[in-house]
């Protein structure tokens, strides 16, 4: 009987050279083969995201200490100078009479790819959801802790281009990570690596 199986094959068994199914460990979790590659993408996620973090902190220290209440640092001329601004919108100025709902927004943002990274297995996904993750914390720590109080605070900006809004590096984080992640839909990339064509 086995052997007439093995030679006609059964629903339920591959045929020769299909691929092996992946092995499920107890509560139906992927086998130890994957694991490495999710926790890959997961741990770039958070690199770019401290990084991100770490360089707006700092950017937001130096220019609170050295740059406000002084005059504006020309760069190049007119066209591109530091001032310290403190915004109470959200990114480039806009709504500042939301300033709690903005709040709202940057942690459920915070909230949202926490639980994206449980199933990421894309490194451009990862790049992107990290320049996200920490242009959100950025701001959202300005919203915390600095004047007038917690959740109302004033975000500190102080890159002011001509003829456009004065905005910050977690503000421009923020935008890149969204460009990226435009792009990656259009080609049909999903964030745990999968291709898939409208």
């Amino acid at each position: 009987m086995a052997e007439a199986e093995r030679v006609i094959g059964t629903p339920d068994t591959p045929e020769t050279g299909s691929e092996p199914e992946q092995s499920s460990g107890p509560g139906g979790q992927e086998s130890t083969g994957s694991r490495p590659r999710g926790k890959r993408r997961i741990a770039v996620l958070f690199v770019v995201a401290a990084f991100a973090y770490a360089l707006d902190l700092a950017s937001k220290m130096l220019v609170v200490a050295r740059l406000e209440h002084h005059a504006p640092i020309e760069i190049a001329g007119d066209w591109l100078r530091l001032e310290a601004i403190r915004n109470a919108g959200a990114a480039f100025g806009f709504g500042e009479a939301f300033t709690v709902i903005f709040t709202v927004i940057a942690a459920a943002v915070i909230v949202v790819i926490a639980r994206l990274a449980r199933k990421l297995y894309s490194l451009p996904w990862a790049i992107a959801l990290g320049l996200l993750l920490g242009g959100a914390l950025g701001n959202l720590t300005d919203r915390i802790f600095r004047t007038p109080g917690v959740f109302e605070g004033a975000v500190v900006d102080f890159i002011a281009p001509k003829h456009f809004a004065v905005f910050n590096l977690a503000d421009s984080a923020i935008v890149c990570g969204g460009i990226l992640i435009v792009l990656l839909s259009f080609r049909g990339l999903d964030p745990d690596g999968t291709v898939h064509k409208d």
